[in-house]
C-alpha cells in the first residue's frame, strides 16, 4: 500500500528528530516517547502526499514534522488528569503516566515550539529552490498564520475547552467543537503541504474546504465507533443527530471530500487509497 510506504519513510525521519532537540535528559526522552508511540500519522502524510502531488520537487518533510509535533502536543494535553484523564494512548501508558504530569506538560510545550521551528526550517529549505525562493517568505508567513489560528482560540485550544465544558449539547456546539478541535489540525496539513509544495496561494479557501470535509467525516466515523463501544464522551454526533442522520452526513462529507480533491487536482493514488480507507470506516451494512 502506498500509504504504508509513505508512513515508513516518515517514521524513519521521525525516529531521528528528537535527537535534534538538544542534550539527552528526561524531557527529551519524554518527547521521544510521545512521538514514537505509533499512530496513523495521517496528518503529516497529507503534507507529504500534497507535496508529491504538486510535482515541484520541493522538500516538505520539515513542515510534515511540524504537523506531527502539533498533533502529538495536543494528545499529551488531552490525556492529562485535568483534561480527559486518559491513562493509555495508542496501547501504551499515556505520557503523564509513563513519566509524570509536569514532564508531560513541558513536553507538550517543547513540541509546540519545535513545530513552529519546523515552519522556519521548511522556509529555509524552500529558499534553496531557484524557482520558488522568492515565495519562501510569504509561504512562511501564511503557514505561521494557519498554525497560530488553528492552535489558539479559533482552533484546537478553544475546541478542547468547549469539549470539556460544553455550553449545551446542540448540533451547533458539536459542529464548533469538531471544526476547532479536529478540522483545524487537518487544515494546517493541507496548507503546509500545498504552500511548501509550491501550490498557488489563491487556493487556500479550497484547501480549507477539503480539510473541513475530511475532518468532519473522520470525526463522525470516530463517534460512530465510540457509540458502538459505549465510550463516554462529552459531545457525540450520533447522540445528537441519531445514527441514521449521522451516517447520512458521513456519506455526504466523504463524497464532498473526494470532489474537493478532484477540483484541486489532488486525486492521486495515495489520496484515492485514503478515500477508500475512510469510506470503509463506516461499514456498508450501516447504510441500509
Amino acid at each position: 500500500m502506498l500509504l504504508e510506504q509513505l508512513r515508513d519513510r516518515f517514521e524513519e525521519r521521525l525516529a531521528n528528530e528528537a535527537k535534534r532537540f538538544g542534550e539527552k535528559n528526561r524531557l527529551r526522552d519524554a518527547c521521544e516517547y510521545a512521538l514514537m508511540c505509533g499512530g496513523k500519522r495521517l496528518r503529516p502524510l497529507i503534507v507529504l502526499m500534497i507535496g508529491e502531488a504538486l510535482s515541484n520537487d520541493l522538500d516538505v518533510f520539515a513542515s510534515a514534522m511540524s504537523v506531527e509535533f502539533f498533533h502529538t502536543a495536543s494528545l499529551i494535553a488531552d490525556d492529562l488528569p485535568c483534561m480527559d484523564d486518559d491513562k493509555v494512548r495508542r496501547g501504551k501508558a499515556a505520557l503523564h503516566v509513563a513519566f509524570d504530569e509536569a514532564t508531560a506538560i513541558l513536553a507538550s510545550y517543547t513540541l509546540i515550539a519545535e513545530g513552529y521551528g519546523g515552519i522556519y526550517r521548511n522556509g529555509q529549505k524552500m529558499k534553496e529552490s531557484l524557482s520558488f525562493a522568492k515565495n519562501a517568505g510569504d509561504v512562511v508567513l501564511a503557514c505561521l498564520e494557519a498554525a497560530t489560528r488553528s492552535g489558539g482560540m479559533q482552533g484546537a485550544t478553544n475546541g478542547q475547552f468547549l469539549d470539556l465544558f460544553p455550553p449545551d449539547y446542540t448540533w451547533e456546539t458539536a459542529q464548533k467543537v469538531i471544526f476547532q478541535k479536529t478540522v483545524t489540525l487537518f487544515e494546517i496539513s493541507f496548507v503546509f503541504g500545498w504552500l511548501f509544495g509550491g501550490g498557488r496561494m489563491d487556493c487556500l479557501n479550497q484547501l480549507r474546504k477539503a480539510a473541513s470535509h475530511l475532518g468532519m467525516s473522520f470525526q463522525i466515523a470516530d463517534d460512530i465507533e465510540d457509540q458502538k463501544q459505549d465510550r463516554k464522551v462529552s459531545i457525540n454526533i450520533v447522540s445528537i443527530l441519531g445514527e441514521k442522520e449521522a451516517i447520512s452526513l458521513f456519506k455526504k462529507e466523504v463524497a464532498a471530500f473526494r470532489t474537493s480533491l478532484e477540483e484541486l487536482k489532488l486525486w492521486t493514488e495515495p489520496f484515492q487509497e485514503l478515500y477508500t480507507i475512510l469510506s470503509r470506516r463506516v461499514p456498508s451494512s450501516l447504510f441500509r
